[in-house]
């Protein structure tokens, strides 16, 4: 009862504040445009069928989660107002909010929960499908504004994966009993957010415009939001320099010119935010075919990458050198896992072990088309992989094309970032175990790693409640997933917010600009 009423007692105490008027908002003024960057272009505006982060950036200010969460990862209320947890830890009850509406009108409900929780995203979310379906059992609604989720085992990741990329609430009414892939909402979004689809023109800008209607009174304070697409990072630079945008979140310009950015009067820095995320950059092997499904090829490359030259001269000193599958702001890292050094000697002496001939191989490296610090990276490691006498041949791809060629196991080398959603649990495990090849998503074990050793570990973590005995086994995990290479680990990443000073509550939570904006406004001079 002492973990049930704690619980209940935070969400509270945190819903009474959010009510009560403080002297800052006061000052908080209304209506104004905030102007930013969505690069590259997303392929989709629904969270549920698409989770890359330009998806997530626009569509956390269409749709919302039950909870948010505070910067050191406590739940903070979101569509559910106050939640508590049972003494055993196999059921959680959510509190709703009333009075909330979905953009056309129709009332949220508990069957819009339990229908996402238990039918859509299951069917189509890369991330939530895994989670969804190892650990929970059923959601059983008490009436319109309760509901009880029931797990099949004790999961402590559990109340860390109600935010709105991860477990967005959708339409009931909309999508149950149709082809969610074709549905034709899928053009106009529906959600319960601060801010309604307003419009898409392809290739220029998506608008999104104040619900009126939004079920906390007085907000949002802005009335419309635009995100421009603009291909180009030096030009992305231009943009904000020449005042035609406010906001410039992490990769949309060129790690070299962040420094001489952040100079600009009336300018603001930070790198909160990103609390949630913990990204990581990381090379992807196809280890279903040769030379990849050799274990001492993938090792070479990885001593033949010289990542403190990645981090310094192409990150720019935004992030720290990977030394495994967790990056060192995410829970149960352990910093005793040594990355394997840059030598040129023992990679060529491991190609040697391997029994390979490089030569015959020409290896497709997938691009991945989120701006020049990767097309640079995707250069750097064409560059390694010719050093150990491969031919590589870069194909270039757009962000769907990346997505789908990646989910469909389309490629034999690519690059990319993934977030680790504050819990291996949540946001690691995923991208390893068996269960998860499966084709159709780039959020899974696209790279086709198999160690039953390592899956045994991943459940037995997963379902620990002890925090030292969880420790143990992600150190154990950790270990064997560096000894694979089971990706190639490169990057820990930082990612900069740069913003102008008259934008005021930009970045309030540990999802940063995923966040709903309905308390962001522009001060007025």
């Amino acid at each position: 009862m002492k973990l049930k009423h704690a619980l209940k007692l935070s969400a509270c105490a945190v819903a009474l504040a959010a009510m009560l008027p403080s002297g800052a908002a006061w000052a908080q003024t209304r209506g104004g445009t905030l102007s930013m960057i969505v690069q590259p272009e997303p392929p989709i505006l629904i969270p549920a069928l698409n989770q890359q982060g330009p998806t997530q950036f626009i569509t956390g200010k269409i749709y919302e989660s039950l909870l948010t969460y505070s910067f050191d990862l406590k739940p903070q209320p979101g569509l559910a107002k106050s939640w508590e947890a049972s003494p055993d830890g196999l059921s959680y009850t959510f509190h709703l909010q009333e009075g909330v509406k979905w953009h056309d009108g129709k009332p949220f409900t508990a069957d819009d929960v339990v229908f996402s929780m238990m039918d859509m995203l299951p069917k189509v979310h890369g991330r939530a499908r895994v989670i969804l379906g190892k650990h929970l059992d059923r959601v059983e609604k008490i009436d319109d504004h309760t509901v009880v989720m029931h797990l099949k085992a004790p999961f402590p990741a559990f109340m860390l994966m109600f935010e709105p990329g991860f477990a967005p609430m959708m339409p009931k009414h909309i999508y149950a009993g149709t082809d969610y892939a074709t549905n034709p909402a899928n053009q106009k979004p529906v959600g319960t957010g601060p801010f309604k689809f307003k419009e898409w023109k392809r290739g220029e800008f998506v608008k999104l415009e104040r619900n009126p209607d939004y079920w906390k009174p007085g907000k949002p304070y802005l009335d419309e939001l635009i995100f421009n697409v603009i291909p180009d990072a030096a030009s992305r630079a231009v943009a904000y320099e020449r005042g035609s945008v406010d906001v410039l979140r992490g990769g949309d310009i060129d790690d070299v010119d962040v420094r001489r950015v952040r100079a600009l009067p009336n300018t603001e820095y930070t790198t909160k935010g990103w609390e949630m995320f913990s990204p990581q950059a990381y090379l992807i092997f196809n280890m279903r075919k040769p030379p990849f499904d050799n274990v001492k090829v993938r090792q070479a490359i990885m001593a033949a990458m010289n990542r403190k030259m990645v981090v310094d001269n192409i990150f720019f000193g935004q992030g720290k050198i990977s030394t495994g599958p967790l990056v060192y702001t995410e829970m149960f890292y352990d910093k005793n896992t040594p990355p394997m050094p840059f030598d040129m000697k023992q990679a060529r002496a491991l190609i040697k072990e391997s029994g390979i001939n490089p030569q015959d191989y020409t290896i497709r490296q997938l691009g991945f088309p989120y701006g020049s610090t990767w097309d640079r990276l995707g250069e750097y490691t064409k560059q390694s992989l010719e050093q150990l006498g491969f031919k590589v041949n870069t194909e270039s791809t757009d962000a769907g094309g990346w997505a789908a060629r990646t989910g469909d196991w389309d490629f034999d080398l690519t690059t990319t970032y993934s977030y680790q959603y504050g819990d291996p649990a949540l946001g690691v495990e995923r991208l390893y175990i068996a269960d998860n090849i499966v084709k159709g998503s780039p959020f899974a074990n696209v790279q086709g790693y198999r160690n039953p050793e390592a899956d045994k570990l991943w459940f037995k973590a997963a379902a620990e409640v002890d925090p030292a005995k969880r420790q143990e086994l992600y150190t154990q995990i950790q270990v064997m997933l560096t000894r694979d290479v089971a990706n190639g680990f490169l990057v820990d990443m930082e990612f900069p917010t740069l913003y102008r000073s008259k934008v005021k509550n930009l970045v309030q939570t540990a999802i940063g600009l995923n966040e709903t904006f309905d308390d962001v406004y522009i001060e007025q001079k």
